[in-house]
């Protein structure tokens, strides 16, 4: 299974989970409020039904998806906005923050490169944006590749990107996932 094949069916299990209009809390209907965790538990859920997955994807601490003998997988969320429509503070130190032991995608490489299996490793970034983007996700899409390859010597594919419109959500209104394998 490639990578784009796994970005392209987690894409589709965030449509599924948006399409459904299920409000996570007290939040509005739909994807784009969901924290990380309940998230990557709807993509569990999903590629479960799909019969290529066998019924084997795994929620665990780290990795937080796997798919055992294929894929290790550490999620974050890029939001710029949340759920009221105002600019979320520190939003992007997410994905940038360059040392061991933290809760970025950075770190997430960190654990990855750790991680003992057979399965191949990758970091995706699910980022939700307006349509037309009022800030555009790509500088810190951008950004996080320079740290991950230049800063942190990390090898990393090219990038897969995959791009969804129509979310149901007022402010988190599109979706751009990007993944990338680590390679050791």
């Amino acid at each position: 299974m490639t990578l784009d094949e796994i970005a392209n069916d987690i894409a589709e299990a965030i449509m599924h989970l948006d399409g459904s209009r299920k409000a996570f809390g007290s939040f509005q209907p739909g994807v784009g409020p969901y924290g990380e965790p309940q998230l990557v538990k709807s993509i569990a859920e999903f590629l479960n039904g799909v019969p290529k997955y066998r019924n084997s994807a795994l929620t665990k601490r780290t990795p937080d998806l796997l798919i055992p003998g294929e894929w290790a997988l550490e999620f974050k969320i890029a939001r710029p906005f949340g759920d009221n429509g105002k600019q979320a503070e520190d939003w992007s130190v997410n994905l940038l923050h360059p040392y061991p032991g933290n809760v970025s995608s950075i770190g997430d490489c960190l654990k990855l490169l750790r991680w003992p299996g057979p399965e191949r490793k990758a970091v995706i970034v699910v980022g939700y944006e307006h349509v037309p983007a009022q800030i555009d996700i790509t500088p810190l899409i951008n950004s996080f590749e320079a740290i991950a390859k230049h800063v942190m010597a990390f090898h990393l594919s090219s990038r897969v990107e995959c791009q969804r419109s129509g979310l149901i959500h007022p402010v988190h209104q599109s979706l751009r996932l990007f993944a990338w394998e680590i390679e050791a």
